[in-house]
């Protein structure tokens, strides 16, 4: 393990000699042509292999639609060229949301929904071409521990209690587990949301279980009782039947994609993935066979990924410059958090040879990130390059790089965290460096209130 190092280099040729001199397991490649090729997902292709991740604005509505930014940045992801948008967490039941601001799909709101897929399809065609039509998959979720509906104050709900978490998250002694009841109504609220998502016009839908948010928390629910806790059966029934549920309500040309942590890098019996003598320790026996069941119940789509940006450890999330305040710099080079990322990629697409999986942890890399992909997409570790704060940072990479511009580095994302730091301050999301006109202001903002609220707590 080496130590944190920022990104300092100039030529992709200064990339590679570190890469070998860590022994890192990142491979790149000049040819960028496999990037333009069109993916099968379900019976769907995308016209190239760049997918942006779900990453969430909070910045809609009180009652869960859009608002003038949210259309900002959806128009804009849309028009930069990628071949699949991963719209952002969607919560199902209002005590689901992560924030006040979450994005949430109901009868009521349905109308603006349609309308911003509706431009956002025609904003695609507009910047690309007549016939660039990417897919657009709707995350729908329930924020379980990290729920926080109302305003500035916790309400958790949490499928076990976790004596490393609970303190951090508004969890208290009164807290209730949530009960079997509660979680057995929720399939059919995943499947309500579901058939919105189809008659707005998404392509599809993401049952999300990654990040330590409720469907997460309960693959790891080792110490719960009950139907929903215990043995893998049990910790992974809720996933499952809320899969199956869906493919009930919306049919089977209707896409259902699942994006779901590897590894929790959390020790046993509180995390997923991490072996039980070392929660360092990568142990790929339930993921890959939660992927197999996935595959079983016809899910097409499925992407990787790992940690919990809310503890103290987020570079296994996304590898990092800069952390949040408050957050320790970790004991290892960045690019040793990305081979970490690419190999759980590789791992389930090895798992899931006839499912498009998408990857992540290329922020980092900056202009070199399609060499990269290029590397992964040729070699079979990957089916997406997918695109996470990058998007907020540089929304038209793709066309640039397809275009045969390449990527500017001046538009790239520089990994400072600022764009994490307003999520965590609660306010309203996107890149601080790049997009500084409209959320610089909005950061400034939000570390003002909660520098306040921080004061209001001390007396």
């Amino acid at each position: 393990m080496a130590e944190h190092r920022k990104f300092h280099f100039s030529t992709l040729e200064q990339l590679r000699d570190e890469i070998a001199r860590l022994g890192a397991d990142i491979s790149l490649s000049d040819d960028l042509t496999v990037l333009a090729r069109p993916v099968a997902a379900g019976r769907l292709y995308a016209p190239n292999a760049f997918a942006v991740l779900p990453m969430e604005g909070c910045d809609c509505l009180q009652d869960g639609s859009p608002s003038e930014l949210t259309r900002r940045r959806y128009l804009r992801l849309f028009g930069g060229g990628a071949g699949l948008i991963w719209w952002e967490a969607c919560a199902v039941v209002p005590e689901g949301r992560a924030n006040p601001r979450q994005m949430m799909l109901t009868e009521g709101n349905l109308r603006s929904f349609t309308e911003l897929v509706r431009d956002a399809k025609r904003e695609a065609a507009l910047q690309n071409s007549p016939g660039h039509r990417p897919v657009s998959i709707l995350q729908l979720t329930h924020s379980g521990r990290y729920s926080r509906p109302n305003s500035h104050r916790p309400e958790p709900i949490i499928p076990q209690n976790d004596p490393i978490l609970d303190p951090l998250s508004g969890v208290t002694e009164n807290t209730p587990l949530a009960a079997d009841e509660y979680l057995a109504s929720l399939p059919e609220k995943y499947a309500r949301s579901a058939v919105l998502a189809r008659e707005a016009g998404f392509d599809g839908v993401d049952i999300k279980s990654c990040h330590r948010y409720l469907f997460s928390e309960l693959l790891a629910s080792h110490t719960r009782e009950g139907i929903y806790g215990g043995s893998f059966e049990n910790r992974t029934r809720l996933l499952l039947d809320t899969v199956r549920a869906v493919r009930e309500a919306v049919g089977d040309d209707f896409m259902i994609a699942c994006r779901f942590n590897v590894f929790d890098a959390h020790p046993y019996p509180y995390g997923f993935g991490s072996a039980k003598d070392d929660p360092w320790t990568f142990d790929p026996g339930e993921p890959m066979r939660l992927v197999q069941l996935l595959r079983r119940e016809n899910v097409q789509l499925l992407s990787n990924s790992a940690g919990n940006p809310y503890y103290i450890y987020p570079q296994v999330t996304r590898p990092f410059d800069t952390s949040s305040l408050g957050i320790p710099v970790p004991r290892e080079d960045p690019l040793e958090s990305v081979a970490r990322l690419f190999a759980f990629t590789a791992a389930v697409q090895q798992a899931a040879p006839d499912i498009p999986v998408v990857g992540n942890g290329y922020s980092w890399l900056r202009q070199f990130l399609p060499y990269a992909g290029a590397a992964n997409l040729k070699n079979g570790k990957c089916g997406f390059v997918g695109l996470g704060r990058s998007s907020f940072a540089y929304p038209q990479a793709p066309r640039d790089i397809l275009s045969g511009r390449g990527m500017k580095e001046g538009n790239c994302c520089v990994t400072c965290s600022k764009c994490t730091q307003i999520m965590r301050d609660h306010g309203k999301t996107g890149c601080v460096v790049r997009d500084s006109e409209v959320y610089a202001p909005l950061y400034r903002c939000a570390r003002e209130s909660a520098e306040e609220r921080e004061r209001s707590a001390e007396l």
